[in-house]
C-alpha cells in the first residue's frame, strides 16, 4: 500500500513539474517594485524661507525650552493618555495580524484524540482513538509570503502611526501648557485693570461729589469697569477651560486641579530646518504612508500570484484499538500521504477582478503619499516664515505695551488738570490693557509655532 502511495506521489510529483514549466512561461510573475522616498517625490533642494542658523533639529526638542516642569508633564502624558495607549494596542494588534497572516507558509499539523462507542445488532464495540492529520501549501511563487510581507508593511505603517502620536501629544500637551500660562497671565493682567479702574472710578466719584465733573463721565467710567470685570470673568473661564483639557491630556480627571503657572519661558533660538528631503525619513505620517503604498504594492504581487497554481501537500493517519495501551503501538499506525495542485481557470472574473483592486489601491496609495509629502513641505514653510512674523509682530507689541503704559500716566494727570475728557482718558486705560492682552498672546503663539515647527519637522521628544 505505501509503495503505491509514493509511486502515485512520484507520478504527480512530475506531472507537476511539467505543468510548472508551462505556466511560469505563460504567466509573469510580478514582484513588487522598489519604492524610494527621494527618487518618487519632488522635493525643493532648500527651503523657501531660509533662516541663518547653526541650530539643527534635535531628537530631544522639549530640553530647547529649559523648563522642568513642562517636561515632566509630557512625560506623564506619555505614560498615562489613553488615546495613546489605544494606538499602542493597534501596534500590537497589527504585529500579531501579520503573524497569522504568516502562519499558512508552515505546514497546519492537528491532533485528534477521542473514543468511539458503535452500537451492533448483537453487541457493543468501542475503541480508542489517536489521529492526525496535516496540511501545507508549499508557496513555491511567493503568493503567501507576499500577503505576509504586506501585512508586515502595514504593521510598520501602525508602528510609525503611533510614533506620530506620540509626538502629537507631547506638542498638544507643550501647547496646552502655554495656553494656561498665558491665561493665568491674562487674568492678572485684567484683576490689574480693573484695579486700576476702580481708583479711577473714586477719582471721578469724587470729582462729581465736589461738582467739578458731570455725571456722565461717572456713568462712563463705572461702564468701562463693568466691562472690564466681564473680562475677567472670561479670562477665568478660558483658563478653566484649557486647565481640564490639559488635565485629560495627562489621563487625570478634568477636576481643574493644575498648579498655577505664571511665567512664560522664552522662544528658543532660530533653529535650522535642514535639507527638505531630510524631512521623507523623519515625518512619521510620510514613513506610514511610504509603508502602506509598499502593503499595497505587496497585495497587487499576492493577487497576481493568484493565478499561479497552488502546490498542496496533506496527510492524515492514526491508530484505533479497544485497549488504551495499544495507541502507542507503531506496528498499529496506518498513515496516507498525498499531493494535489490547483489551478484555477475559471472563477467568474474574481482573481482578475482582485488584481486591478489592488492595482487601484495602489495608485491611491501612491497619490496619497504625494498629498502627504506636499502638506508636510506646506507645513515647514508654513511655520518657519510663521516664526518670523511673529517675532516681529512680538517686538512691535511690546513697544505697545511701553508706550501705552506710558501715555495712560499723562492722562490721568491731564484728566486731573482738566486738559483732557473722560472718553480720552478711559482709551488709555482700554489701550493698555489691549496692547498687554495681545502681547501675551503673540508670546504664547510664538512657543506654540516653535512646537508646530518641531512637529512639522518631524522632532523627537
Amino acid at each position: 500500500m505505501s509503495g503505491l502511495i509514493c509511486n502515485t506521489a512520484a507520478a504527480t510529483a512530475a506531472t507537476l513539474r511539467t505543468l510548472s514549466c508551462t505556466v511560469i512561461l505563460l504567466t509573469a510573475c510580478a514582484t513588487a517594485p522598489e519604492r524610494d522616498a527621494i527618487s518618487m517625490t519632488k522635493s525643493p533642494s532648500q527651503w523657501t524661507t531660509v533662516q541663518s542658523s547653526n541650530n539643527p533639529i534635535t531628537a530631544q526638542w522639549l530640553s530647547s525650552f529649559a523648563n522642568p516642569a513642562l517636561s515632566a508633564l509630557v512625560q506623564d502624558a506619555l505614560n498615562n493618555n489613553y488615546d495613546l495607549k489605544a494606538a499602542a494596542a493597534r501596534v500590537d494588534s497589527a504585529r500579531e495580524q501579520a503573524r497569522i497572516d504568516g502562519s499558512p507558509r508552515w505546514p497546519q499539523l492537528f491532533f485528534i484524540s477521542g473514543y468511539r462507542r458503535d452500537a451492533l445488532t448483537a453487541s457493543e464495540t468501542g475503541a480508542f482513538e489517536a489521529l492526525f492529520a496535516m496540511s501545507w501549501e508549499i508557496d513555491v511563487w511567493g503568493r503567501i509570503k507576499a500577503a505576509q510581507q504586506a501585512t508586515v508593511q502595514e504593521a510598520e505603517a501602525v508602528a510609525a502611526d503611533y510614533h506620530g502620536a506620540q509626538l502629537s501629544l507631547a506638542a498638544r500637551t507643550a501647547q496646552s501648557y502655554f495656553e494656561l500660562i498665558e491665561a493665568n497671565l491674562q487674568i492678572e493682567v485684567a484683576e490689574q485693570s480693573i484695579k486700576d479702574r476702580r481708583t479711577i472710578v473714586e477719582l471721578v466719584r469724587g470729582r462729581f461729589a465736589r461738582g467739578l465733573t458731570r455725571g456722565l463721565d461717572l456713568r462712563l467710567v463705572l461702564t468701562d469697569l463693568a466691562n472690564a470685570e466681564a473680562q475677567l470673568a472670561s479670562s477665568r473661564n478660558r483658563g478653566q477651560i484649557v486647565t481640564r483639557r490639559l488635565e485629560v491630556l495627562l489621563g487625570r480627571y478634568p477636576g481643574n486641579n493644575l498648579k498655577k503657572i505664571s511665567a512664560l519661558p522664552e522662544p528658543p533660538t532660530v533653529l535650522s530646518a535642514g535639507l527638505p528631503s531630510e524631512l521623507l525619513a523623519r515625518r512619521p505620517d510620510l514613513v506610514a504612508a511610504l509603508s502602506r503604498l509598499q502593503a499595497s504594492d505587496s497585495r497587487v504581487e499576492s493577487a497576481k500570484k493568484a493565478l499561479l497554481p497552488r502546490i498542496t501537500l496533506t496527510a492524515a493517519g492514526g491508530t484505533s484499538s479497544p485497549a488504551l495501551t495499544e495507541l502507542i503501538d507503531p506496528r498499529a499506525v496506518a498513515w496516507n500521504l498525498a499531493m494535489g495542485l490547483v489551478q484555477p481557470i475559471f472563477t467568474g472574473g474574481r482573481l482578475k477582478a482582485g488584481i486591478r483592486l489592488n492595482e487601484a489601491r495602489t495608485e491611491e496609495a501612491f497619490n496619497q503619499y504625494q498629498s502627504t509629502a506636499l502638506n508636510a513641505f506646506r507645513e515647514v514653510e508654513q511655520t518657519l516664515a510663521a516664526e518670523q512674523w511673529l517675532r516681529e509682530e512680538e517686538q512691535a507689541l511690546k513697544e505697545a505695551v511701553e508706550q501705552t503704559q506710558a501715555s495712560r500716566k499723562l492722562a490721568v494727570y491731564s484728566y486731573r488738570q482738566g486738559l483732557i475728557e473722560i472718553l480720552t482718558l478711559l482709551d488709555s486705560y482700554r489701550s493698555t490693557l489691549n496692547a498687554q492682552s495681545a502681547h501675551l498672546s503673540v508670546q504664547r503663539q510664538l512657543l506654540s509655532n516653535r512646537i508646530d515647527l518641531y512637529l512639522a519637522l518631524g522632532g523627537g521628544v
